[in-house]
């Protein structure tokens, strides 16, 4: 859904001349140990690639990746009628957005609600947070910045301690942690971390006229046509091996020992592991 369907939106992007494509990535993709921020830095890899194609004037070159004959069929006209739009690819990178679908605050509300037990995945465990207006206008801003191939990454300022935070949310509710609701510590899951970085180490930093964004230089990456039909196969096969297909494309994701299957977490649980709870 992540990698295949931001491709098929930034080809759709590309042919009925938008201007601008702003992809919403996460800190989860620096250096992921899991699946999902693999599949986010692969997306990260597809807006360079797109970028690149415009720049380069070689947008024949990327694969035409239609899933139904009857979808070719329809759309190859449109393609062939756009060979020299100038859309500016670019994504944003930033941490988790309170408020938003699969926010912590709400889970830890209704577990408090419940009369506990919280669940936190470990007491040290940290994460970035910003609020739903601050995400738009920088997300917006970025965009105006924008002249292809960018990667934005947000100052989201001191991360928050997710154990500090489920105490908090205890105390405003009227009762007391551990007394009156208790906190209870799951552990953490493969592939997930005690902290999310928000730059790989191989980039550096630019500043923009805002101080609370600023660029990357990230690793170049081609997109190789074999590669992601393959992916697009193993995903729509439901494949067990789609874990290494993601491995092989995206250098700097270390699967965890005794990582994920596709059977392991529901999408539930992949949320509350990306917000460590």
């Amino acid at each position: 859904n992540n990698v295949i369907g931001t491709y098929k939106t930034a080809y759709a992007a590309l042919c009925h001349g938008c201007d601008r494509f702003v992809l919403i990535s996460t800190d989860k993709a620096v250096n992921p140990t899991n699946i999902m921020g693999a599949s986010k830095r692969l997306c990260e890899m597809i807006i360079q690639s797109f970028a690149r194609a415009v720049q380069t004037g070689k947008t024949d070159d990327l694969p035409k990746l239609f899933t139904h004959q009857e979808c070719a069929e329809e759309n190859l006209p449109i393609i062939e009628a756009h060979q020299n739009l100038k859309t500016q690819f670019v994504a944003v990178r930033f941490g988790n957005v309170l408020g938003s679908n699969g926010s912590v605050i709400p889970l830890f509300k209704k577990q408090i609600a419940k009369g506990g037990p919280v669940r936190v995945t470990h007491p040290d465990i940290i994460r970035y947070f910003m609020t739903i207006p601050e995400a738009v206008s920088l997300v917006m801003q970025a965009g105006i910045y924008a002249k292809g191939g960018e990667i934005f990454v947000l100052d989201m300022g001191a991360p928050v301690k997710i154990d500090d935070l489920a105490r908090n949310l205890i105390k405003l509710s009227g009762f007391k942690p551990d007394v009156d609701i208790p906190i209870v510590y799951t552990g953490l899951r493969p592939g997930e971390k005690l902290y999310e970085e928000k730059l790989m180490a191989e980039e550096g930093l630019q500043t923009t006229p805002n101080e609370l964004i600023h660029i990357g230089n990230p690793i170049p990456f081609d997109v190789d046509e074999v590669q992601l039909r393959q992916l697009m196969e193993a995903a729509y096969e439901n494949r067990e091996d789609i874990v290494d297909t993601v491995a092989k494309m995206v250098p700097t994701y270390h699967p965890a020992p005794n990582g994920e299957s596709k059977k392991d977490a529901t999408f539930e649980e992949l949320s509350r592991q990306a917000m460590g709870v």
